[in-house]
């Protein structure tokens, strides 16, 4: 059986949340849209690595899930990152089951997202054993401030890996 690309993207795509789970998905739900980013790649012998990059997220699986893109560097360039986030509302634990795949550098993570305070903070493991924080900070409506952060166990310090300073491009 053969389906064509824009099947499966109508099927995967929605307009939105359902109403009885609008609510729950303010948390990202103010991402829907696309952007655009610098990146900062923080190397342990202390010296940064510049990229222009772009995101992109959208609602999906009837409106019950928000999926984005990561892209680096910005197309039409080669890419050194192409991978997609999965966010899943779970009312049972009250937060975010997050799934991050990076297929072109085998990059993957799992973890839990909730509000803390202005910001949003997802905490857990990635494919290498490593824990991970992400953030996302100094959000507006236009912008953001994402740190990725990893650790090798709970005693250890966070130590920033990545940042991208993001904005708006369209709605």
């Amino acid at each position: 059986m053969t389906m064509t690309v824009s099947a499966f993207l109508t099927a995967l795509g929605s307009e939105g949340p359902p109403a009885d789970r609008a609510k729950d998905m303010d948390l990202y739900g103010w991402l829907i849209g696309s952007w655009e980013m610098d990146t900062v790649r923080h190397l342990d012998d202390g010296t940064i690595q510049k990229w222009t990059g772009e995101c992109h997220f959208g609602w999906v699986l009837e409106g019950r899930a928000i999926q984005d893109i990561w892209i680096r560097p910005r197309r039409p360039a080669p890419s050194t990152m192409y991978g997609t986030t999965l966010r899943i509302f779970d009312l049972g634990i009250g937060g975010w089951h997050i799934i991050w795949a990076d297929p072109l550098n085998q990059d993957y993570s799992r973890q839990i997202g909730r509000a803390e305070g202005k910001d949003i903070v997802q905490i857990g493991d990635d494919s290498r054993g490593l824990k991970t924080r992400w953030r996302f900070t100094e959000i507006t409506a236009n912008s953001f401030h994402w740190i990725g952060e990893e650790r090798s166990s709970e005693s250890d310090p966070w130590l920033i890996t990545y940042e991208h300073f993001a904005r708006r491009t369209h709605p």
